[in-house]
């Protein structure tokens, strides 16, 4: 199974991802823990990446498919692999079409806009321990205390509605054109496109899970 996960942030793709490297036996690779685990090694792609982060620039999509290839090549891959995060633009997906990396499924998870700042915007956690809460589906026993430790709850900056705001025009403004890609390429009848399907990422958990497996198996 080589699966491109795609959707907004807050769509629950990270939960779902969880789901589908357990089921697959795949490992999950982000293009985040790629680069810092590149850089950890010194390998030369790490090292190049490191000069460009250190000078404050956006590691290029060459640096980044390098990466990708690299971290392809390792044991735990042999099963397949689920990208989370990645690619995020045309060019980041042009490239890694270019250079032969294989995917079977691309997964949309499709959610609302006014769902994720609802889901993002109520949630609230206890920094001492990260037990998340959400003030409306799942509330702590007393209002904004830990049910554990009675302390008192945060509402972390990257959750608060102007910023998930943000964070969604960005998607929508660079990553969403992806959808359409995979999607035209899915029905171009070319043999080597990847599947597409598209699920609702509203609702139960389970049930959303259930519905990836579905997808994921036609």
């Amino acid at each position: 199974m080589r699966l491109i996960l795609l959707g907004a942030p807050g769509a629950g793709k990270g939960t779902q991802a969880n789901f589908i490297k357990e089921k697959y036996n795949i490992p999950q690779i982000s293009t985040g823990d790629m680069l810092r685990a590149a850089i950890k090694a010194g390998t030369e792609m790490g090292l190049a990446a490191k000069k460009v982060m250190d000078a404050g620039q956006l590691v290029s999509d060459d640096i980044i498919i390098g990466l990708v290839k690299e971290r392809l090549k390792e044991a735990d891959c042999a099963n397949g692999y689920l990208f989370d995060g990645f690619p995020r633009t045309i060019a980041q997906a042009d490239a890694m079409k270019d250079a032969g990396v294989k995917v079977d499924y691309v997964l949309e998870i499709s959610v609302p806009d006014e769902s994720i700042i609802e889901r993002m915007d109520g949630r609230r956690c206890h920094p001492g321990s990260g037990r998340v809460y959400h003030v409306k589906f799942n509330p702590p026993k007393v209002d904004n205390k830990d049910d554990v430790t009675g302390e008192e709850l945060v509402q972390r900056d990257d959750d608060k509605a102007e910023t998930v705001k943000k964070r969604l025009d960005v998607y929508h403004n660079q990553t969403e054109v992806l959808l359409a890609y995979y999607n035209n390429w899915a029905q171009s009848g070319d043999p080597v496109a990847p599947k597409y399907r598209k699920i609702e990422g509203v609702g139960a958990v389970e049930a959303i899970r259930d519905s990836a497996f579905a997808a994921l198996s036609n």
